[in-house]
């Protein structure tokens, strides 16, 4: 593993995610789905069975090279059912929310609305933020906010008794604030849900209009991106997909629920959002390609922190063949990963979702991600 994806890990662990991560039932013998594409792809099946066997209870993948493009699934999209994953089904994308977020803001920083190195206390003079916080700084993590994330349940039975409570973003940003910072703006790195929540905000104060609105206005109209969702404070998750699964500790037993329906709003513009792998195909390679931004900008987003590999709403990393451009995201229940070289050529997008297994799933996502890093992205 390279060091940006160590990087990478580690912020995972640290924002909470991997805690949510259960998967496979015991005992269900998983079968891949059938691909939607015209050439079957034995080398792809294997890989995303693979990635189902190593403790998820499903996955679905989208890849897109040279070959063409081709989708399968692989293990159950229920426990205690044979039913295989949806290869188009709806799942929550957790932080890969904050790459729409991003691309929106800079959005207004090219219509001369927002100046990306402006304080971001001359947009939101309600929090009273620290005037060296700019908002590059949000967008990077760099800005040294404190999360709410430590404020609120995020765990075992206190959150299942909270999963359907509903926060208000100004609440959320209230609570991060109400904590030390992390270090003084600009001066380091740490991956906080709070600068996006405050980017949301932002887009707000400075179009009048939510920030979902603005995803929907600017980014999934234009693109037809008809199976991405802003669920605002809704629970469910419309259409066909795969069911998550929270395992926690209780008393010295383990339990399973099934977590699929919940309140996202503790995540709000930080994590929210609900897509297909064929939106998240369609939005990377259109963000990727200069469809939704200009060069400047896209050059600005593609440029990494030193010590999180992170550009501006997309992790920027080196592998074994090169540069590779992500998003990467999990919610209790899923874990979600969009990929693709800076050309575009190679790409692909994965879903995955929890069970009971109880594997190192924090593990596995990221053994997923070099897998499918070598052998789709690199050619390997």
């Amino acid at each position: 593993m390279t060091t940006s994806a160590n990087t990478a890990k580690r912020l995972f662990r640290r924002a909470g995610i991997t805690t949510m991560a259960v998967a496979l039932l015991a005992g269900v013998m998983p079968g891949v789905a059938a691909a939607d594409s015209d050439r079957d792809r034995p080398d792809l099946r294997a890989m995303v069975q693979e990635i189902a066997d190593s403790g998820f209870a499903g996955a679905q993948l989208r890849v897109h090279d040279a070959r063409g493009d081709w989708t399968g699934s692989a293990g159950v999209r229920e426990l205690g059912s044979a039913a295989k994953p949806p290869t188009n089904g709806r799942f929550r994308i957790g932080s890969n929310t904050k790459t729409f977020v991003s691309t929106v803001v800079l959005q207004l920083v090219g219509e001369g609305k927002v100046g990306l190195d402006a304080p971001v206390a001359g947009y939101l003079p309600e929090f009273g933020l620290d005037r060296r916080i700019t908002v590059r700084m949000l967008l990077q993590h760099t800005s040294g906010i404190a999360d709410y994330t430590a404020s609120i349940p995020l765990g075992g039975q206190e959150f299942l008794d909270n999963r359907f409570h509903t926060y208000r973003p100004e609440e959320l940003v209230r609570f991060g604030l109400a904590l030390p910072p992390l270090f003084a703006p600009g001066t380091d790195w740490g991956y906080t849900n709070i600068n996006y929540v405050l980017a949301g905000l932002l887009i707000k104060k400075v179009t009048g209009s939510s920030y979902g609105d603005e995803i929907q206005r600017r980014i999934l109209k234009p693109l037809k991106l008809r199976d991405t969702v802003v669920p605002g404070t809704w629970p469910g998750i419309p259409g066909p997909h795969a069911h998550g699964y929270y395992r926690y500790e209780q008393a010295g037993q383990w339990k399973t629920v099934d977590i699929t329906e919940q309140n996202p709003s503790w995540a709000s513009s930080a994590g929210d959002l609900i897509s297909t792998t064929k939106d998240l195909h369609t939005f990377f390679s259109a963000l990727l390609g200069g469809k939704l931004l200009p060069a400047p900008l896209l050059a600005e987003m593609r440029k990494p922190h030193p010590k999180g590999s992170y550009g501006l709403g997309v992790y920027v990393q080196e592998a074994s063949c090169g540069t590779v451009l992500k998003g990467m995201g999990g919610f209790h229940g899923y874990g979600t990963l969009m990929a693709s070289t800076p050309d575009g050529s190679r790409t692909y997008e994965l879903s995955m979702t929890y069970g009971d297994s109880a594997a190192d799933l924090g593990q596995a996502y990221f053994k997923a991600d070099q897998t499918l890093t070598d052998k789709v992205l690199c050619g390997k």
